[in-house]
């Protein structure tokens, strides 16, 4: 199929405007404390060799949850090929962070590069991947035609896209069928968003149902050295956690729990914001409710009433710390953020309305006892006082999300056994 007009036009403008991009982007990386010459990954300066022996498959994904969700399929997919090398590639130095202390045997992470001509070439000379998974929306148009005509193998996993998105690619017909050709298999999160591709454009034959990647990810992990410290702490205290909350969701969070001290005075709660940049914006707020509150970055131990938990990549230890959390992400029309992790935990999970990006989990968690659904403060603190009141009610709440967690394991199985014929990779 020929190029159509508007993807050369694309490319001429990514060729003007790489040096400008490429400033900002590696800037970017420094600013976060990413050296000079990783930073360059970018530009597609390879940073790590390309191992000579067996396949190389690539997993592209975009930031942190992506990049976490992915891991445990490769832990799967390098069980089933021994021999096979991986590279994950994503775009911030946080996602960077997390993915490293997490990369799974014969894996490696580099930035992603620049959808441009340069870096791109760069890239695929290095890496010449076999096989290239690409995660949710990551449609950069020359990264994936570049990477389809080195003779790699693609597949788009985990499909998601905004309305506003998908609206754009169904104006642009010709455009849509020379991307989205590349692919030979597109697993969407949904039915919903299978028929969104196809009205996309997408080749029929090769759009499938499949499932939402991020509820299946590897359990968090747990520093038992934290958490032995905070039990010390606390003592026999009941706990709550209020975990990757946003603006707007501590102040109902905050007014749950004042609601609760009055009847447990001594009701412990580790608010733990989505972004721990947000840190003293939260800590203004707490104070602001008139409650106690010690802070984690501060190198503070949990105690009085509220424990800020504004540090990266503990969520598993405050998870194993309690019976109830609430997920925030859910009281506006962000989307709401990944149960899954919770319900590997062992606790129960208290959630707003707005799950759309995990909607067939939250709705699968519901059926089973392992979920419930707030409104406001008021809905919040009596669900977490009927839970702590009724031992029996917050234990089987608890064994239903366990049952649940366990119950996807396998589902991961059969995505990593048809990504690897698909993709032609089993020999």
């Amino acid at each position: 199929m020929a190029a159509p007009f508007l993807y050369r036009a694309w490319v001429a403008a990514s060729m003007l405007l790489v040096p400008f991009f490429a400033r900002t982007e590696t800037r970017k990386l420094r600013r976060a404390g990413v050296s000079v010459s990783r930073a360059h990954e970018k530009l597609g300066h390879a940073t790590q060799p390309r191992q000579q022996n067996g396949p190389l498959i690539w997993f592209h994904a975009a930031s942190v949850g992506e990049s976490l969700s992915v891991l445990a399929l490769i832990t799967r997919m390098g069980r089933a090929l021994p021999d096979a090398q991986f590279l994950i590639t994503s775009g911030t130095a946080t996602s960077a962070k997390l993915v490293q202390d997490r990369l799974p045997p014969r894996t490696v992470h580099q930035f992603a590069p620049l959808d441009a001509p340069g870096p791109l070439k760069r890239f695929l000379k290095h890496w010449r991947p076999d096989a290239a998974i690409f995660v949710e929306s990551e449609l950069w148009p020359q990264m994936l035609r570049r990477t389809y005509e080195s003779g790699a193998k693609l597949a788009l996993l985990n499909a998601r896209l905004s309305q506003k998105s998908m609206e754009s690619w169904r104006k642009r017909p010709a455009f849509a069928r020379y991307v989205l050709e590349v692919f030979e298999l597109i697993l969407t999160q949904n039915d919903k968003m299978a028929e969104a591709m196809v009205a996309m454009h997408a080749p029929p034959q090769r759009v499938a149902r499949g499932i939402n990647l991020k509820s299946m990810s590897d359990p968090l992990p747990v520093d038992q050295d934290a958490l032995f410290e905070a039990r010390a702490a606390l003592g026999h205290r009941p706990v709550w956690v209020a975990s990757s909350t946003h603006p707007g969701e501590e102040d109902v969070v905050l007014e749950a729990h004042k609601r609760l001290l009055a009847t447990r005075p001594d009701l412990h709660l580790i608010l733990a914001p989505r972004h721990p940049e947000r840190g003293q914006e939260v800590m203004n707020l707490i104070s602001d409710a008139g409650l106690g509150v010690t802070r984690r970055s501060l190198g503070d131990a949990p105690g009085d009433q509220v424990y800020l938990a504004d540090t990266m990549g503990e969520l598993g230890t405050w998870y194993a710390f309690t019976d109830i959390v609430f997920l925030g992400g859910s009281l506006h029309p962000i989307g709401g953020h990944n149960s899954f992790e919770v319900a590997q935990s062992g606790a129960t999970v208290l959630s707003g309305h707005h799950v759309t990006n995990f909607a067939e989990t939250f709705q699968e968690m519901q059926d089973l006892g392992a979920a419930q659904l707030i409104s406001d403060a008021s809905d919040l603190a009596e669900k977490v006082d009927a839970l702590l009141s009724d031992d029996d009610a917050r234990r089987q709440a608890c064994d239903a999300a366990r049952a649940f967690a366990e119950g996807q394991t396998g589902q991961l199985d059969s995505i990593a056994e048809r990504l690897i014929n698909v993709l032609e990779l089993a020999g």
